[in-house]
């Protein structure tokens, strides 16, 4: 059987003044339909060069994306991308701002049927109440749900994220992660996600591939999340097993700074 998406031998290097630099090295993982997996590491490890390589943004130097068995290097409407800071386009509505998706994967569809589904997906992240309204009169975290809401109108069959609560305060960045759990059990998309933040990963994830520092990171722990669907924050705040995640990543992440700095 085919794997849905597969990173096979990633490198990406770039050119420096003084040689060459190797970001990423042999970077490997599967990903299965339905699965939401969070990449996770030390900022300035790699791993939003890893998305953006998935997404088709940037070209790996060795290596690269399959899905279904197939290569890709070039962005698709199957996989759609939702970057760390809200990226609506400030002289369109919030509507109009989805309504770019829908011309791209509902382009046979009337005026009236694509308002109609425009609608649907704003509420599907809540905000549908501000269909008219532009991006500067929104609140930041009501922007980046209506960013969101654009990339599921592709319709596409991974979303990526990158970082995409991390500009947020902690209040509103707790009921978007809550947004994005029910989001997600009701679409079941494929999911691929960069976070730094350990705890988001545990509460989200289905599983967690933590990178390695850099020069040439590359996947240093793969930790599965046992943690059945749906979720909710505060059984999984009074389950040990948590903790014990939690604990086994950190001093993943601790062990390898020192090695890195030394």
């Amino acid at each position: 059987m085919r794997t849905p998406l597969e990173i096979t031998s990633l490198t990406k290097s770039f050119a420096t003044g003084g040689g060459t630099y190797v970001a990423v090295k042999d970077f490997n993982a599967k990903i299965k339909d339905g699965e939401f997996v969070c990449l996770l590491g030390h900022s300035g490890c790699g791993k939003s060069t890893v998305l953006s390589i998935v997404a088709g943004l940037q070209q790996a130097t060795e290596g690269g994306i399959c899905v279904d068995g197939h290569e890709v290097d070039t962005p698709g409407r199957d996989r759609a991308f939702v970057f760390q800071s809200p990226s609506l386009l400030p002289w369109l509505t919030t509507g109009q701002n989805v309504m770019l998706a829908l011309r791209q994967s509902h382009g046979e569809a009337n005026a009236a049927q694509r308002e109609k589904l425009c609608r649907k997906f704003l509420d599907l992240v809540g905000v549908g109440e501000f269909y008219h309204q532009m991006p500067a009169e929104l609140s930041q975290g009501t922007q980046q749900r209506a960013s969101i809401a654009r990339a599921l109108a592709l319709e596409p069959r991974f979303l990526l994220l990158d970082e995409p609560f991390g500009a947020l305060d902690s209040m509103t960045r707790f009921e978007l992660q809550d947004m994005l759990v029910e989001l997600c059990e009701s679409t079941k998309k494929t999911v691929l996600m960069v976070t730094h933040d350990v705890e988001e990963a545990l509460y989200l994830a289905d599983r967690i591939l933590v990178m390695t520092d850099g020069p040439e990171a590359t996947l240093g722990d793969e930790v599965p999340v046992p943690f059945p669907h749906p979720r909710c924050r505060q059984t999984l705040m009074e389950d040990t097993r948590f903790f014990l995640l939690r604990e086994r990543i950190l001093a993943f992440l601790e062990r390898h700074a020192r090695q890195f700095a030394a």
